[in-house]
């Protein structure tokens, strides 16, 4: 899996997620300190508030910063956004009311929602072939999964000896750190063949996310993962701390062994994709999590957890991972940020509604009918999925243009028959072919 580390750009740009990412973690950590010094006993209705900003700058922003990424070199555009979260960040420690704080998160995670669609979509560019890429995709899994364990370990160490305030120096410089190793590389910036309105760039990832098959079964096996994750990262602190009346180290460590599945699940990943295909794989991973939330509502000790979490933590990557395939295999180079961010909004969307049902209903009914109701939401996602992304799904498809003028360079070669050109080659939804073929046969 190393190997793809040879590539010099990616090694930066790798190394610069991992920096920026420890730096996001520290700002976690001290976001939440700040939140207790700002309103005490409130401090969870202040997070709380701070998280739906976080989730609609994320589905709001996402798709209008994606139509200025196809203008924008993506080196310089990656650069300022990293610059502007580290001046957020910056100002942080500073704040002495509430309001404030949620400024500067929503400008925070706006950048964010510019940033990391555009660099997930410049890794397809750089790395090109595709075992390459499945590589990245599973290191970028390990990467989040690792931030996730080790950046509270850091503050928690740091927080002996300094004041939380600092732990923001950490994330600038991150983001300083981010920028820079961004100056050291050339990035790709393919670029439309044609002229696109405001209006047409900003939605176009949307309409091609909404027009192929394959992509609206991932858009329900987001809302899969989304039913598990939200279990785990609303409720864990609840069932180990109030249920069972364990520590804050137990705690971590319920986290720690969720991280841990996924990080072992990216591991064999690579490994496993060459022979089995992104639809068995990704399907697979969401029954896991079906029958890993149903299973919760037998819960009885705190070693069971900690097995159904590492379970939750290999369903999400075996779900998850591969998703940055198939937005690769849907779309041109020059259309990749505009997708990139509707995955990013739409997978968002359902954390914005699966993270207050996993609290609203633990708080109000208890964590078996939380287990039981997210566990009903995944089986409605999984059949959805399966049923709208057929297991025969080709990259190549034979279709007909019927309105292309006879000199189109696009139907040099195409049979004419009375239906119009026919023709096949791999099937992606562009200018040209703005919806799926009704019927198709493998080539």
């Amino acid at each position: 899996m190393l190997r793809v580390l040879a590539n010099r750009t990616y090694r930066h740009l790798y190394l610069a997620q991992i920096i920026a990412l420890v730096g996001t973690g520290l700002a976690t950590v001290a976001l939440g300190l700040l939140a207790f010094e700002l309103a005490g006993a409130n401090a969870g209705a202040v997070l709380g508030t701070a998280l739906a900003i976080k989730m609609i700058a994320y589905v709001g922003v996402a798709p209008v910063a994606a139509a200025f990424a196809e203008q924008l070199p993506r080196r310089a555009m990656l650069i300022t956004l990293d610059m502007i979260r580290a001046a957020v960040a910056v100002l942080l420690p500073f704040v002495t009311e509430l309001w404030q704080v949620y400024v500067l998160i929503f400008v925070l995670q706006s950048a964010s929602a510019g940033f990391t669609p555009t660099f997930q979509a410049t890794i397809p560019d750089v790395l090109p072939a595709e075992k390459d890429y499945t590589r990245a995709l599973s290191l970028s899994r390990m990467a989040y999964d690792l931030e996730s364990v080790v950046s509270p370990m850091i503050a928690a160490a740091l927080l002996i000896i300094i004041s939380f305030h600092v732990l923001f120096a950490g994330t600038v410089i991150g983001f300083f750190c981010s920028a820079a190793l961004g100056l050291t590389v050339q990035l790709p910036s393919p670029k439309a063949s044609e002229h696109r309105g405001i209006y047409d760039r900003t939605t176009r990832g949307m309409r091609i996310y909404l027009a192929t098959p394959r992509l609206r079964g991932l858009l329900a096996l987001n809302l899969a993962v989304a039913s598990a994750s939200a279990m785990v990262i609303v409720n864990t602190v609840v069932i180990v701390q109030s249920i069972y009346g364990l520590s804050q180290s137990d705690t971590a460590v319920a986290l720690g062994v969720f991280g841990g599945g996924s990080m072992f699940a990216a591991f064999v990943l690579p490994k496993l994709l060459e022979t089995v295909p992104d639809r068995s794989a990704m399907l697979t991973g969401a029954t896991v999590l079906v029958v890993g939330l149903f299973a919760g509502t037998a819960l009885s000790s705190y070693p069971m957890l900690l097995g159904l979490w590492f379970v939750f933590g290999v369903g999400l990557s075996l779900t998850q991972t591969p998703s940055g395939r198939l937005l690769r295999r849907s779309s041109h180079p020059e259309d990749r940020p505009s997708l990139f961010a509707a995955q990013f909004a739409l997978s968002h969307a359902s954390w914005l509604l699966t993270y207050p049902l996993a609290g609203w209903i633990g708080a109000k009914v208890g964590m078996t009918a939380t287990f039981a109701a997210l566990g009903t939401v995944a089986v409605a996602a999984v059949a959805t999925a399966m049923y709208i992304w057929p297991s025969h799904d080709p990259n190549e498809m034979e279709h007909v243009h019927e309105k292309l003028a006879h000199d189109d360079p696009h139907i040099d070669g195409a049979k004419h028959t009375a239906m119009g050109y026919q023709h096949r080659h791999a099937y992606i939804i562009d200018s040209l072919h703005p919806e799926w073929p009704r019927s198709y046969r493998e080539i």
